[in-house]
């Protein structure tokens, strides 16, 4: 039997909060004059089940394209300043790689900058594919994301096991969908969320792929 991950990437894989909380804040001054917010806040604002991002970080309704390009422009130089991988998000995935776990990354992040990400922490050589929101018409938490990671990797249900391992409900509800095992990792954006399986550590994520290669 082959065993797949498939890793959510921001609150998962790597802390990027300080970073993209950097680039919302400088387009809330550049643009609209408003006062910053902390990281906390834009971290449990992403994370939301139900949420209007422009509405909540912008006080607009809808994505203004000024705001759009400048966040874009000012991400893709920002992103790679403070990111970090998660403590022992190294071990796990050298672990999973020696063990022929098959491993990717989908992700509501725009590729350019999940690519750029991975790349700069050396976390890109893990990962057969990386698929980001604008590699799908649908990002999570439709399951078009997973089932491409699935038709890449000739997945096979009843020969093959797969789980998608993310921080949030929608990570949760993709691998649902996708008719796969969800696993919340509460080691990241949030610490508490429902999945099949919940794992407070990669150390614990770990144990839940062990039981399941059994």
């Amino acid at each position: 039997m082959r065993h797949i991950a498939l890793f959510d990437m921001d609150g998962t894989l790597i802390d990027s909060g300080l970073d993209i909380t950097l680039s919302i804040n400088y387009v809330r001054a550049s643009c609209y004059n408003l006062d910053p917010l902390s990281v906390q806040c834009v971290v449990d604002t992403i994370n939301a089940p139900v949420r209007n991002l422009s509405e909540i970080f912008y006080g607009k309704e809808h994505y203004e394209e000024r705001a759009r390009e400048l966040f874009e422009a000012h991400y893709f130089e920002q992103c790679i300043q403070n990111v970090t991988p998660y403590h022992g998000i190294h071990d796990l995935l050298n672990v999973l790689k020696k063990n022929n776990v098959i491993m990717g990354v989908a992700t509501n992040a725009p590729s350019i900058f999940a690519k750029r990400m991975l790349k700069h922490l050396e976390l890109d050589s893990f990962f057969q594919l990386i698929v980001g929101a604008d590699d799908v018409d649908a990002p999570k938490p439709h399951p078009q994301m997973l089932h491409r990671h699935l038709d890449h990797y000739n997945y096979h249900i009843g020969t093959d096991y797969a789980l998608m391992i993310g921080d949030n409900s929608k990570d949760m509800e993709a691998a649902k969908r996708a008719g796969i095992a969800g696993v919340f990792a509460g080691w990241g954006f949030s610490s508490k969320g429902e999945g099949d399986y919940f794992a407070s550590s990669p150390q614990a994520l770990l144990d839940i792929i062990y039981t399941n290669r059994r």
